[in-house]
Parts: C-alpha cells; structure tokens; sequence
C-alpha cells in the first residue's frame, strides 16, 4: 500500500520548527502577556532566576495540556487503521498554512479561556517574583494564542499521553529562544526590529515549512508513486 511508503516525518522537530516560527509573534509583541511576571527588574541574577522559573513552568503546563490531549486522542485514532501517523504531518502543514496566510489572527479567543488568565494574573501581581513568575508561566495555556490552540489541538493526534507531552513540550521549546532573548534583551531589541517586520518573516517561514512539508508528504497522496512510474517508464523506454 502506499500509506507504508509515505515519507517518514519527524513531528517533534516539526513542532518545534512551528514554535521557532510563531516565536516571531511574541518577539515583536512581548509586553503585557510574555512579560508579565516580570514588574520590576531588579537584580540580574533574580530577573535571570525569575525568566528561568517562567519557561520552566511553561514548558512544563504545554507538557501538561499535551499529555491530557493525547491521552483523549487515543481512543478516536484507534478507529483509523494507521492512527496519527499519518494525519498528523498534514494537520501541521494546515497550521503552517494558516499561520502563513495570517488566518490565525481570526481564530476566535474563548472568554471560558481568557477570562481565568486575567484573574490569574491580577492575583500574581500580588505575590512574590519566583511565585509570580511559577504561575504565570503555569497559566500561559490559558493566554489568546490561535497558533498555541492549534498545536494542543494536534497533539491530539499523537494518539498518547506521552507523544502528546513531547509533541507540546517540542512547540514549547521551539519558542523559547527567542522568547527568552526579547524578555532580557526587550529594550535593545524594541528598537531595532519592527513588529511588521517580524509579521511578514513569520509569515514567510510558515508558507515555507508548508511547503516543503507537503513536497515531502506527496507520496501520502500517490504523487510520489506516479513520479516513480514515469521515471521507470523513461528507463525502460
């Protein structure tokens, strides 16, 4: 069958790749949501402590929500004969798709979602920064992010609690670059790169991954095998 044929695609570093890419957006808009926590500077060490303590908890609520997805996807996958394995590379060329033509900014932001976020951090700007910083980056699934929706979405079709945690906790990562890099450096870099800008580099990066991983998963579709055949056609010929 062609479905076995279908080329192999890492999910995980394709996850990751969408975070580095949806990264851009929080770059050029790192304030009031990624930036939260952090109300007053103060020391190096304790800002560094605080932006650690942030993306740890992060990481580990996208691990958390990724898990909970997985293990709900696992029941509906088992009525498909191949499960996510090969759902799941087309639905990442979706997101990339979508993030690429701007369609994400459309995406409706549940108030059951945002509502909880706000509260969570009017009660954190209370508390001290290491606890501060722990629970808002435990709340961070909670913040109005189509591409973060789209990607818990997804690891539903990892079809387990732990592919959906590596799946997530990959997207996590993914961001954390240069996330972590407009956090310390917010000032130096305001100045010099343009939210537009940043727009247009994502969008472009998205429709690029797009399309090279639906060239790579056009055997999925049967391309692959017709391509195969005009070419053994040609060497017989």
């Amino acid at each position: 069958m062609w479905i076995t044929d279908m080329p192999e695609i890492d999910t995980t570093a394709a996850a990751f790749l969408a975070g580095l890419v949806t990264s851009l957006h929080c770059l050029g808009m790192c304030g009031p949501l990624a930036c939260s926590w952090a109300v007053a500077r103060g020391s190096d060490w304790t800002f560094m402590r605080d932006t650690a303590l942030y993306h740890t908890s992060r990481l580990t609520a996208y691990s958390i929500v990724g898990a909970l997805a997985g293990a709900l996807g696992r029941a509906p996958l088992a009525w498909f004969q191949h499960g996510g394995g090969v759902l799941l590379p087309w639905l990442l060329v979706l997101v990339f798709a979508v993030v690429g033509l701007g369609l994400d900014a459309r995406m409706p932001k549940p108030l059951l979602l945002t509502r909880p976020m706000t509260r969570i951090r009017f009660k954190a700007m209370k508390m001290g920064s290491m606890a501060r910083a722990s629970l808002i980056g435990l709340a961070t699934p909670l913040l109005p992010c189509g591409p973060l929706y789209m990607m818990f979405g997804l690891a539903l079709a990892n079809g387990s609690a732990a592919r959906g945690a590596e799946f997530s906790a990959a997207f996590g990562l993914g961001t954390l670059p240069l996330l972590a890099l407009g956090q310390t450096q917010l000032h130096r870099l305001g100045i010099k790169l343009s939210p537009v800008g940043l727009k247009r580099l994502q969008r472009g990066m998205a429709l690029m991954a797009a399309v090279v991983l639906a060239w790579r998963l056009r055997g999925s579709l049967g391309f692959g095998d017709i391509e195969q055949g005009c070419c053994q056609e040609t060497a017989m010929g």
